[in-house]
């Protein structure tokens, strides 16, 4: 038995040398340390009088084999819990390296910029909330501690004892995680309001440090942070053995850990989605505005498409949202994939019908108020799920829409019934761009958006600066607008002065219009903004122009009778566009497409001449409320 027992000390002291040369990141001397002597193997030809002595050494070899593998299981847990401790502190540099390109790049550059007066200070410090706060954490603390504790690590082979005194510092996430909606919100808003607020974050985009990614990208860094954490920890505790004096510390940091990693649950599910739409927009060139926390991914890929006037079938591609279709066609690029938007189709309004062709099998067909198209599945198995996908999406949307107006009728029958005995379901705050009261517009810094607790309006703080009783949250006292108050109070509500001009809902003409929808507009040398534009039925001559679907009051109103329209002006900065002109007023517009544009502009010539323009059509020579297109399209795009 003495040359097993040697055998079992020199499989020790190899893996003691193994470890501490793994620890030690030498690895190749690792490689080249002896493998331990197998076990010695009995000769089968050796007498049956022998057995005994046989049963004995095998007896031995057993012993032996398991004590080598008991060695070699302690070894790879050892090599395991380096390793993720190795990650943790590998993640941790490059998520410090983000931190510091959020914070003294992006955050410091665009401060610099807002103090000279650019754009408004407030709005930098609202859409990076605490990153300082957040990175001096990381980068004075936690990191240094992980790195020293790494430098150790043969002595000292423990990592909850760290992560148990820093973590309370994490809950500071949750500020940064319940701002990062709005912050996406104002990123947005500014990069299309202001040149030089888009210019300085194209600038920084554009270099090596940022890696090709936006600055979108790198502020789903600290959200996505902490549930990494938790997972590396959850691994670390699975591989650490029960009486392993780092196991209570572990445990400790863990459920720490847990607890701040519920803050970011909800916004991780929406960064992910986030980061699909941030994929999307780069697929189709940076040229269509995706990147919204109300588009939601849906679905994708390839797909044929049926042409009307000929038998050839064309490759397409769809993506499919929550609340629109776009239809693209692929362009060539060494790059990745990529593609070109030919339509964009909204859910509202769209059908989706199983067809039969004899020469082409798996086809069905998408009919919306923009576009009809024929298309073709690559199986059976692809068309139900295409068709099932569709099918789901119309019936959520239309859920959330018949919801929205029921929601609409309650507040008018709360404030008029109930009012102050039942509490109100409030207008979403993206429902509107101005103050359901005052009418004067939003924005994120001196005017922004209150709800009253009686009527449940969107409303500025001047509108809700009044506070009365309601009897449905036990008699507290409540922000409520003033006519609200002035109805609780029965003081009596003022005279309400005669409506102007634009003083009209949007969502009252706009159930009833020959057109309506989203153009860009701009006039006298302002900055483009986006607008709901609309042709109502009733006054067919006169193009109101509204911020968004739901505002109380247009931001302008076009008569047009007379006025000149001019397709792809000279000069223009945009594609897609066209004027109208009169005098000296003059309104440039752009669509998203060429399409729509032209669609846009078979209404307004004829309006323009004094004349009534006909209700869009479709495909089977019907009508279309509500359409923001002039006809069902046909052609073989």
């Amino acid at each position: 038995m003495e040359p097993d027992k040697t055998t079992e000390e020199k499989t020790h002291n190899s893996m003691r040398i193994e470890t501490a040369e793994l620890v030690n990141g030498d690895v190749e001397r690792a490689d080249q340390v002896d493998e331990p002597s197998p076990p010695c193997h009995t000769d089968r030809t050796a007498p049956e009088s022998h057995a005994e002595d046989e049963d004995g050494e095998k007896t031995a070899e057993v012993v032996q084999k398991s004590e080598d593998e008991s060695s070699e299981q302690k070894e790879t847990n050892e090599q395991k819990l380096f390793k993720i401790a190795s990650e943790l502190l590998h993640t941790e540099k490059a998520y410090v390296a983000r931190l510091n390109l959020l914070d003294q790049v992006f955050c410091a550059r665009m401060m610099e910029e807002a103090n000279k007066g650019t754009f408004p200070v407030d709005v930098v410090k609202n859409i990076f909330s605490n990153i300082t706060s957040i990175h001096a954490f990381h980068s004075q603390f936690l990191l240094p501690a992980l790195e020293k504790r790494m430098g150790e690590w043969a002595s000292t082979q423990r990592l909850g004892d760290i992560l148990q005194k820093l973590t309370p510092f994490l809950k500071m996430y949750a500020e940064y995680v319940k701002n990062f909606d709005k912050a996406m919100e104002l990123l947005k808003q500014w990069t299309d309001r202001s040149p030089p607020f888009k210019a300085i974050i194209q600038e920084i985009q554009s270099q090596e440090m940022c890696g090709s990614l936006t600055l979108q990208h790198h502020m789903l860094e600290p959200v996505q942070r902490v549930p990494r954490y938790e997972m590396l920890l959850k691994d670390y505790l699975k591989k650490l053995p029960q009486d392993d004096p780092d196991r209570t510390d572990a445990e400790k940091s863990l459920e720490i850990i847990a607890t701040a990693a519920t803050h970011s649950n909800s916004a991780i599910r929406k960064s992910e989605n986030l980061k699909k739409l941030m994929e999307i927009y780069e697929m189709l060139g940076e040229e269509e505005d995706i990147v919204n926390p109300s588009n939601e991914f849906i679905k994708e890929g390839h797909i044929l498409k049926l042409a009307a006037r000929n038998t050839s079938a064309m490759e397409r591609y769809l993506f499919l949202f929550n609340n629109m279709l776009l239809y693209c066609v692929p362009k060539f690029s060494l790059g990745g994939p990529k593609y070109t938007v030919r339509t964009r189709i909204g859910i509202d309004g769209m059908k989706v019908l199983e067809t039969s062709n004899e020469d082409y099998p798996h086809t069905f067909q998408v009919s919306g108020k923009e576009r009809t198209l024929e298309l073709q599945a690559s199986s059976e198995q692809d068309k139900a799920s295409w068709i099932k996908a569709f099918r789901e999406t119309i019936e959520i949307f239309q859920q959330k829409n018949e919801s929205f107006k029921n929601a609409l009728k309650d507040v008018e029958e709360v404030s008029k019934a109930e009012l102050g005995k039942r509490a109100p379901r409030w207008i979403r705050d993206n429902e509107v761009t101005m103050c359901m009261k005052c009418k004067e517009p939003f924005n994120a810094i001196t005017r922004r958006r209150h709800h009253c607790r009686a009527c449940g309006f969107v409303v500025c703080w001047k509108c809700s600066d009044n506070k009365v009783q309601l009897e449905y949250d036990n008699n507290k006292v409540n922000k409520v607008c003033r006519d609200c108050y002035c109805i609780l109070t029965g003081e009596g509500v003022t005279e309400g002065k005669r409506k102007g001009i634009l003083e009209i809902d949007a969502a009252q003409i706009t159930d009833s219009s020959i057109m309506c929808g989203f153009l860009q507009h701009t006039e006298k040398g302002k900055l483009w903004q986006k607008v709901w534009c609309v042709i109502p039925e009733k006054e067919c001559l006169v193009l109101y122009l509204y911020g968004a679907p739901q505002d109380v009051k247009a931001l302008c109103t076009i008569p047009l009778l007379g006025y000149t329209v001019e397709d792809n002006p000279r000069h223009a900065d945009v594609s897609a566009s066209f004027r109208l002109s009169q005098s000296k007023s003059v309104h440039n517009f752009a669509a998203e497409t060429e399409e729509l544009k032209q669609r846009w502009l078979k209404v307004i010539r004829v309006a323009v001449r004094g004349e009534m323009p006909a209700p869009p059509e479709t495909s089977d020579g019907g009508t279309l409320e509500n359409s923001n297109t002039q006809e069902a399209d046909c052609d073989d795009t």
